[in-house]
């Protein structure tokens, strides 16, 4: 699966691209089965001038207070295109993984600005340098969305939208967080295309 965003100077936008398939929040048939793979969302926005934070939500539909869903198998990417071709000038790749004593952690390569790999535990803020940092952890879903609504348009015809209905509020997603050196990401660019993808380690 992936999804995409713009980034320009001040706003971000979140857009399908051409010829790019894919399915969010639990709708694809195989999603139910694979919830750590599955995407929800990726956010993407500059805090100030020297910061960019991409953050990217998977699993979701989970339980306020269930725990999060992490998984060694799942190899998590976030791509930033800063020449404006489509193509990823910047692949960052990120991991979870079980210590010794059994303790989720997680392990991002190729952070733009970072001193090296940033990795540590879960549920925590572990920096990387330069203003760095990666976190991990269960959330309540941030995405609003009146899925009954969205279902009474589709069988009237006529829009039913509730703009106080949000199915998935109360709900968890598990995110992963990252925060970077703008400057490091963009390479001299002023609009960015950042894209996420996650894959099944060994998976055909």
């Amino acid at each position: 699966m992936r999804l995409a965003a713009v980034l320009g100077l001040g706003a971000a936008m979140l857009f399908m691209n051409d010829g790019v398939y894919a399915a969010d929040h639990a709708d694809a048939p195989g999603s139910g089965a694979d919830p750590a793979a599955d995407i929800g969302d990726l956010y993407a926005w500059r805090t100030d001038s020297d910061t960019l934070v991409a953050v990217v939500t998977f699993a979701g539909l989970a339980e306020a207070g269930a725990p999060a869903t992490y998984d060694a198998e799942v190899l998590y990417g976030i791509h930033i295109d800063n020449t404006g071709n489509g193509v990823a000038n910047i692949d960052i790749w990120c991991r979870f993984g079980l210590n010794m004593a059994m303790e989720w952690g997680i392990q991002c390569l190729n952070v733009p600005g970072a001193d090296g790999p940033v990795d540590g535990p879960v549920d925590t803020t572990n920096e990387g340098g330069n203003g760095t940092m990666v976190y991990a952890g269960p959330r309540e879903n941030p995405f609003f969305f009146d899925f009954e609504g969205f279902d009474g348009t589709l069988m009237s015809g006529d829009l039913m939208f509730d703009p106080m209905n949000d199915t998935f509020a109360g709900t968890n997603v598990t995110a992963i967080v990252v925060e970077m050196d703008a400057a490091a990401a963009a390479g001299g660019g002023t609009t960015l295309e950042v894209w996420t993808s996650t894959g099944r380690l060994g998976a055909p």
